[in-house]
């Protein structure tokens, strides 16, 4: 009865700890499929995560994250290269405030992440983005991409869909 009881305690406090996600797997080309916002302002065209991504390293040996993306204004494509430090169990990034970035889930298809944006006035913004491999993301995943945005309390009306209006250079 002991040992039951003590996996159970053992289990309970290894589910409190949240699952550690080996974040290096997921280095590599990424493309922008949707991003939903509390805040839909910052993610609307000339806003700054209005983001078209192509690459993100995570370098776990050296806590750093690294992204390669396009944003668009006035219907032009400007790049931008953005890096940023672990603490604990997310990434912090200066960019267009301080920004608290982490894995969701993924696998070899896909990423959901989530992202919590201070910006200069203080105001936070809670985001999630679902990216890809390619132009297409499996129907289950984009569920879950939507599990989420209800679970961060982001209104499903405030998803935007960006592959279907990306035209900045994939290389």
């Amino acid at each position: 009865m002991k040992a039951l009881l003590f996996s159970l305690v053992l289990g309970l406090l290894a589910a409190s700890q949240g699952d550690v996600i080996d974040a290096s797997q997921f280095t590599g080309r990424w493309l922008t499929h949707f991003i939903a916002a509390e805040n839909i302002d910052k993610i609307t065209e000339g806003a700054p995560f209005h983001i078209f991504m192509r690459y993100i390293e995570f370098d776990e040996e050296n806590g750093t994250i690294h992204f390669h993306f396009y944003i668009k204004k006035n219907g032009e494509c400007i790049e931008k290269y953005v890096s940023g430090l672990k603490e604990g169990n997310f990434y912090a990034v200066d960019y267009s405030g301080h920004n608290e970035f982490q894995v969701i889930s993924g696998d070899k298809n896909t990423l959901i992440t989530h992202n919590l944006n201070v910006d200069e006035d203080g105001r936070e913004t809670e985001m999630v983005g679902l990216f890809g491999l390619s132009d297409d993301v499996d129907p289950n995943r984009i569920e879950e991409f939507k599990n989420v945005v209800r679970e961060k309390g982001i209104p499903e009306e405030n998803i935007r869909n960006f592959i279907y209006n990306d035209n900045c250079p994939r290389e």
